[in-house]
């Protein structure tokens, strides 16, 4: 089969760009590359550096973007589908991420492009969005189940979603993760003057569904001598994202690095005691499925995403139940330094995330939805 050309709206950008979807879309699509699929990424200026033009043989073009939550999205979308359009006879097909680039589905389908979407999370569950963003992001997934040429969910929760409330058919294929090197504790630790094994680990954008107000809240209320490292940024910094530094500020034991990516963030994995997950929302989130691919014991909340990956009650808590997750926490380090390799962990993932295999799935998907428009 010949070279399968492809546009891609709804990321970020990358590489090292903080977020999900840009991780995904980081591994997926040199990989792809690989395959024989000549992939287009359309990036936002002030998240990328625009001087690369091209990552591991995938090309990216950057667009300016007004950098405000509510427009960000829909606006770099529609400018890359214009762009699109009007060299569309080179694309075989559009793939879109998520449900907010989504709304512009059914334009590009009347524009006579060839759509699959990525479903990764809900993301009308956000509390960041008003009423109106809602109604909005809930149109995206309408429009995206609707006119969307073939469907794909990350997350089991996701695929059943789409055949309950659309009657359609999406494709199962999670994200990925990579079997990490296990760096020792090193300059990164000494940086943030942490010892192995002895603090709890938090990684993720500093935004309200990922729950680290519970986690500090919760952490607070610890004795002993852990630390809590809180890893991430704020995309759009606002009142929460500056509360939590506050009170990291206020707390010694609290550590606030930023966004940290490659051996730095490697290290930090690597050396921690236990990671938590205490979001109120995901799709299926990465930084779970690394913690597992480090060996880390982990402490979760009760969302269906999680719940898809664990099943042992014991590290799991009620979403939003600061004293339930203290006193799991109190549990967990109760041992002092306590890093065990959960060799189960490591297990899950190799057999079931493996970038490799969601390549292959991806590919196939794409091979499908080409065929059937030349039929």
């Amino acid at each position: 089969m010949q070279e399968i050309h492809v546009a891609v709206l709804g990321t970020r950008g990358f590489p090292g760009v903080q977020g999900g979807v840009e991780r995904h879309c980081q591994e997926l699509f040199p990989r792809l590359a690989k395959l024989g699929v000549k992939a287009e990424v359309f990036a936002r200026e002030s998240y990328v550096d625009p001087t690369i033009k091209e990552y591991q043989g995938v090309e990216l073009i950057t667009l300016p973007i007004i950098r405000k939550k509510s427009l960000e999205t829909i606006l770099h979308t529609l400018w890359g589908l214009l762009i699109i359009v009007q060299n569309k006879k080179k694309y075989d097909l559009v793939h879109m991420h998520d449900i907010g680039p989504s709304l512009l589905t059914p334009l590009a389908r009347l524009l006579g492009l060839k759509v699959v979407m990525t479903y990764h999370s809900q993301d009308y569950e956000r509390p960041k969005w008003s009423s109106l963003g809602k109604c909005i992001l809930r149109t995206g997934e309408w429009c995206g189940a609707r006119f969307s040429n073939q469907i794909i969910a990350v997350s089991g929760y996701l695929k059943n979603y789409m055949q309950e409330h659309y009657n359609r058919e999406a494709v199962y294929i999670p994200n990925g993760v990579t079997i990490p090197e296990r760096l020792p504790a090193g300059v990164t630790l000494k940086k943030f003057n942490l010892k192995a094994g002895e603090y709890i680990l938090g990684v993720g954008r500093l935004v309200k569904e990922k729950g680290f107000h519970d986690l500090i809240a919760a952490f607070k209320g610890l004795s002993g001598d852990w630390k809590l490292v809180i890893v991430g940024a704020a995309d759009h910094e606002d009142d929460y994202s500056l509360s939590l530094k506050a009170s990291a500020q206020a707390d010694g034991h609290i550590v606030m690095t930023g966004f940290q990516t490659g051996k730095a963030l490697q290290e930090i994995y690597a050396n921690a005691g236990l990671f938590v997950i205490p979001s109120y929302h995901e799709g299926l989130p990465i930084t779970l499925l690394e913690a597992f691919s480090y060996g880390l014991r982990v402490l979760a909340s009760d969302i269906p995403p999680h719940l898809e990956l664990i099943k042992d009650w014991e590290i799991i808590f009620p979403m939003g139940d600061v004293k339930a997750l203290r006193d799991k926490l109190a549990k967990m380090t109760a041992s002092g330094v306590w890093q065990t390799v959960m060799m189960q962990n490591i297990k899950l993932v190799q057999e079931n995330f493996d970038w490799d295999k969601v390549t292959q799935a991806t590919f196939a998907v794409y091979q499908k939805t080409v065929m059937k428009a030349k039929a």
